[in-house]
């Protein structure tokens, strides 16, 4: 962690909704006039989408699998490298997966390729990642102790799947088999990789649907945010004005000492309320850092 350059992660499984929660998050960088850097979590990805269908190849062959939530498939040497680099000179590289045609096009690419790697701009006040892997630590690494603000994007996992089989199959061309087939391939790393983050992030924010989901395999249209509850899970996380929020957000109540539970409907809300002051927090602890550093560089 770093008081000069601070990183906030939100990490989640595919499907679970980080990429929508990146828009509270830049509308809070905006009020505040923050300069965030964002990185995206699928450009530490090690293979191309050409090349990822062939390690399954491999991996089926060998009656193995590989996965996007997995070691195998993702460079975590690479991500740690950069948070730790940037924490600690604000400094780093990055690059991007481009997902679909729409994205590669301005690249003159194919998608499911990376652009070259790129230095960070200088003079960014924080690092800013969404993706799988935020929070993810293994015996080799561990990216998480780097990590300033962790938050969890964390849908009950019927829910998690329905996003993810219509998003695949309608924004990305998959069919709805190779997307379910997907899913199965990839449940031991998503329990080995991915569900174990959810107990070291500073704050979860799980949407319960109060719509029927029992077969996400035949789900149609993902239930809306007003069909949802959110349940708000706080964990290492001082001075939290609970009776503010609870008075500010119509329709929300405590369910445990440190969980408070909100409309669906009301989730943007919620973000901006709770994350505002802690990321102002971070910027006040950063501000105090480097006036400090300044005093000592004129003694």
């Amino acid at each position: 962690m770093s008081t000069r350059n601070p990183i906030i992660a939100v990490t989640g499984s595919s499907g679970a909704g980080t990429s929508t929660t990146t828009e509270s998050f830049e509308h809070i960088f905006r009020t505040l006039g923050i300069n965030a850097i964002n990185v995206e979590g699928d450009s530490f990805h090690r293979f191309s989408r050409q090349e990822m269908d062939l390690e399954k190849r491999k991996a089926k062959e060998q009656s193995k699998n590989i996965s996007y939530f997995g070691d195998k498939a993702n460079d975590f040497d690479g991500l740690e490298r950069l948070f730790r680099d940037y924490s600690e000179t604000g400094k780093g590289k990055m690059r991007k997966y481009l997902h679909t045609f729409d994205e590669a096009v301005p690249y003159n690419q194919m998608p499911g390729t990376f652009t070259p790697w790129e230095e960070l701009g200088d003079g960014t006040d924080l690092l800013f990642y969404e993706g799988l892997h935020g929070g993810v630590i293994t015996e080799t690494n561990d990216v998480c102790k780097h990590v300033d603000l962790l938050i969890g994007m964390v849908p009950i996992v019927n829910l998690e799947w329905i996003q993810k089989i219509i998003r695949d199959t309608n924004s990305r061309g998959h069919s709805r088999e190779a997307v379910t087939a997907s899913i199965v391939r990839s449940m031991e790393d998503y329990i080995s990789f991915i569900t174990p983050q959810f107990s070291r992030t500073h704050i979860n924010f799980q949407r319960v649907p109060t719509v029927d989901t029992s077969n996400p395999f035949s789900a149609k249209a993902i239930p809306t945010l007003d069909e949802s509850f959110v349940v708000i899970r706080f964990r290492e996380v001082s001075n939290v004005d609970f009776p503010y929020y609870l008075s500010m957000i119509d329709g929300s109540f405590m369910s445990r000492m440190s969980t408070m539970v909100v409309p669906g409907g009301k989730m943007g809300l919620a973000m901006e309320l709770i994350l505002t002051p802690l990321i102002e927090d971070l910027m006040k602890k950063k501000s105090d850092s480097n006036k400090q550093i300044d005093w000592m560089s004129d003694l």
